[in-house]
């Protein structure tokens, strides 16, 4: 049911600052605000029109709270489609609460997380798929992320679904009246077509899936585990990467007992660096967490950086390839970027011979920010940014994928039936589950568990 009661909520993050903005949504939002308003030219704000804005004061009685700007959004051309009414005060945390407190004691309620998206929702405003995209819009901390929100948010991804779903259901309705003419033995739905349909279908699914792969990374970033013997300068090129002093450097090998994290965006994509212990073998219990957590961190990321040492490659080159072999081993398929670090100190013809010895080596010198720049380029280039350029549907939302993969498994059987002559009222039924799966995206199929657990992860006052 679509709630019709009041709510109030801050707008804008909690704390001390320059403005404030206090959300009223409901019904009574209008009539309420102009309860504890009083304005500069003795307006009444029932009898404004939308859109407008109005200077004046809030009033507790006789006591006044604040000089206010108060918007008025009549429904249904507002953000959850009812009256809404924002105040925008200043920005003290007291003046905050004795305006809410005000609001509660003349007849708001507190709102719940995502309240005023939910009531969008509810009233048509935006569909689930759309409601989802603006806590994702929110959380969007580079270019990438928020492109892929902006166009979730307008409708890029659930018109793509909602066509796919008008198709299938016209279909179905053909179908569908096949069965009541059973005993006629006719066709209303040409097969033919219908197939066609099935096998676009399928491949608009299949590409909407393929895309998660890039959209969870660039949604979540992606964790890259830097890794190596002690000393060969993990954590100088963690600060180089970072362009500050992150981790703690020194000469004495062991400096890193445990793993050091840190976010950095390269091309609008964000990726987490993780510096970890130095691998080798040691007698120190402390040492040997920190180490054994190195291999919990590798298990995790997506890319793994190899960085040893090229000054000691004429000593050590053996077993640097030991230990490369090991990790290629224990993690074959994870993407490795072997670099060559202290490059700085190489001759040249130490240069051709490493690159010899290992080909696809990326030579740096951390301590100097040489080659830096190659390998952010390098780690680029490990994320599929073809169909972010290309402004197509990425799907970043685990839900969406899980619903997407079920929706697939249903065409497949549609189509399997349809290759086979299954009859209409087997084939009634997968196109059916095919269809519950698309409304499950987009909101058309909803129910109260699925609406509480998305809409419980946003912040109060959207």
């Amino acid at each position: 049911m679509i709630p019709h009661d009041s709510i109030v909520a801050l707008a804008t993050p909690s704390g001390a600052g320059a403005i404030a903005v206090i959300r009223i949504s409901g019904q009574d939002a209008i009539t309420i605000g102009n309860s504890v308003f009083k304005s500069i030219k003795n307006k009444e704000l029932t009898t404004q029109k939308t859109h407008t804005l109005h200077l004046g004061h809030i009033m507790d009685d006789f006591k006044t709270l604040d000089e206010v700007l108060v918007s008025i959004f009549k429904g249904p051309n507002s953000y959850t489609g009812e009256n809404t009414i924002e105040i925008s005060c200043h920005g003290s945390t007291y003046i905050q609460q004795q305006i809410i407190q005000l609001l509660l004691r003349k007849g708001c309620r507190m709102a719940d997380p995502g309240e005023f998206t939910l009531r969008a929702f509810l009233n048509g405003k935006l569909d689930l798929s759309q409601a989802e995209a603006v806590a994702d819009l929110i959380s969007s901390d580079n270019e990438a992320s928020h492109q892929i929100a902006m166009q979730q948010m307008r409708g890029g991804f659930s018109n793509e679904i909602a066509k796919l779903r008008e198709e299938l259901l016209n279909f179905a309705s053909l179908i569908e009246l096949e069965l009541d003419f059973a005993e006629e033995d006719v066709e209303f739905a040409d097969r033919t077509q219908f197939h066609d349909l099935l096998n676009r279908i399928e491949f608009v699914l299949k590409r909407l899936i393929d895309s998660f792969a890039v959209g969870n990374v660039i949604k979540n970033g992606i964790p890259v585990a830097i890794v190596g013997e002690p000393n060969v300068g993990k954590s100088t090129l963690l600060n180089a990467l970072l362009n500050e002093e992150r981790a703690i450097v020194s000469e004495i090998a062991g400096t890193t007992r445990d793993t050091i994290e840190d976010e950095l965006v390269i091309g609008g994509i964000g990726f987490r660096f993780i510096d970890t212990a130095g691998i080798r073998e040691t007698e120190d219990v402390v040492e040997s967490i920190g180490i054994r957590k190195t291999f919990e961190k590798i298990e995790q990321a997506q890319v793994v950086v190899f960085l040893f040492d090229s000054s000691e490659f004429k000593v050590s080159g053996l077993k640097l390839k030991v230990e490369l072999e090991k990790i290629k081993n224990q993690f074959p398929l994870k993407p490795l970027v072997i670099i060559g670090n202290k490059a700085d100190k190489l001759k040249e013809i130490e240069i051709e011979n490493l690159k010899s010895e290992i080909p696809e080596i990326l030579l740096i010198s951390a301590k100097e920010k040489l080659g830096v720049e190659d390998l952010k380029n390098r780690l680029l280039a490990f994320v599929n940014t073809g169909a972010l350029r290309n402004n197509e549907t990425i799907v970043t939302n685990t839900r969406h994928y899980d619903s997407l993969i079920k929706a697939l498994e249903e065409i497949k059987k549609v189509k399997f039936g349809l290759e086979t002559n299954l009859s209409s009222d087997l084939m009634a039924l997968d196109i059916k589950e095919a269809l519950y799966q698309f409304g499950m995206i987009t909101g058309q199929v909803t129910n109260d568990e699925l609406l509480g657990n998305i809409f419980a992860n946003f912040c109060i006052g959207k």
